[in-house]
């Protein structure tokens, strides 16, 4: 059995407010895209990855103002600027779309128009969605250094991944970790977005310029948090396992066959593992993550991805910490989706321990293949 490192100490200020998280599926997914774009090493049988588009209805208790994390795609994804058209042309993946946003909001008696902010967690087409099916009086929150990156959008910049449309008429808002309302959650910087402890905007850079984050307490006594992950990981292999959260020798209820009473022996998962270790990634592979970001270990962007993992693995250590990440196919069945429910009482209904280990169904082609290549 793997020792268990405690986790550092992360102190995150106290507060009497929250806010009310909502998951959204947003209906868009990406379908065909490949594992290796995003994660390394390459594992045999699971070679392409489920990438549903989620976002986040964030809702200040104390004032009613209400914010967007993320949009999924535009419905009208074929009027995205022609870069971002060649590559997914380029990439050979198919997106499916149903709805847009607002009407998503509607059909669950939210208007649309009182969204205050709109936050793009970073400029790819599967977050930004089409901002300018809400009113000029939402604004548009971006991270540090988007503006000089990608702004002015298409068709002012003809190589531009966004939209003009996507901005005009309308308040862009940049977040530049310094300042009044700034300070350090862990090793995460962030900024307090209603300045009372309430929701924070992290910096995460690493996945691309200006990626953000977000940490929302959605309950004060005791206090929990939704972290909005965005692409800071691109699957639960890329956090997990680590020494704060080994493997577990049993895994219930099974990740292959979840109405099955007989627990998963984790040590199904050993030969995976163990090729990080010959890679010189960890010393035991109950405590070594499955993935980690691909590329040369050198650039900065991967080291800084990689920072921002281990930050990520901190908070995921927590039980009152509820991480969701932007693409998490795992946790369709184990989360309620907007309107159905919110997300503030996930502690009580046992989100983090049900889906803690979900991610480890997607290594069902893996171990089943090197079953066969053993036999």
């Amino acid at each position: 059995m793997a020792t268990t490192t405690p986790a550092p100490y992360i102190t995150i200020p106290t507060s009497q407010s929250a806010v009310s998280v909502s998951i959204i599926d947003t209906t868009s997914s990406i379908v065909g895209d490949k594992t290796s774009s995003y994660l390394t090493p390459a594992i045999k049988g699971h070679e392409d990855l489920a990438v549903p588009c989620i976002s986040f209805l964030i809702q200040h208790k104390p004032s009613g103002r209400s914010l967007l994390f993320d949009l999924g795609i535009r419905r009208d994804w074929h009027n995205l600027s022609p870069s971002v058209a060649g590559m997914i042309k380029e990439e050979c993946f198919t997106i499916t779309v149903t709805k847009d946003l607002p009407q998503i909001l509607r059909e669950g008696g939210v208007d649309p128009g009182a969204i205050e902010a709109i936050i793009w967690s970073y400029h790819h087409f599967d977050h930004v969605g089409d901002p300018s099916l809400f009113g000029a009086s939402t604004a548009l929150v971006v991270g540090p250094g988007f503006c000089d990156e990608f702004m002015p959008g298409y068709p002012a910049d003809p190589e531009g991944e966004i939209l003009e449309s996507d901005y005009a008429g309308r308040e862009v808002r940049e977040i530049n970790f310094s300042g009044p309302g700034t300070l350090n959650i862990g090793r995460f910087r962030a900024f307090d977005y209603f300045g009372d402890g309430s929701f924070y905007l992290l910096d995460a850079p690493g996945h691309a310029i200006g990626h953000l984050s977000g940490l929302a307490r959605v309950a004060t006594s005791p206090a929990s948090f939704i972290l909005m992950g965005a692409d800071a990981a691109n699957h639960g292999g890329e956090m997990r396992p680590t020494a704060y959260l080994p493997l577990p020798d049993q895994i219930l209820p099974h990740p292959f066959w979840p109405s099955s009473g007989s627990p998963c022996p984790g040590h199904i998962f050993e030969p995976l593992l163990r090729r990080r270790i010959e890679e010189g990634e960890g010393k035991d592979w109950k405590t070594t993550p499955f993935y980690t970001a691909p590329g040369d270990a050198s650039d900065e962007h991967v080291k800084e991805q990689t920072r921002t993992v281990s930050k990520l693995q901190e908070l995921d250590a927590r039980d009152d910490v509820f991480v969701v990440l932007a693409h998490d196919q795992s946790l369709f069945g184990v989360v309620d989706f907007f309107p159905a429910g919110t997300a503030d009482r996930f502690v009580e209904k046992g989100w983090v321990e049900r889906g803690r280990w979900r991610f480890l169904r997607d290594f069902a082609g893996a171990v089943e293949t090197l079953d066969m290549e053993t036999k």
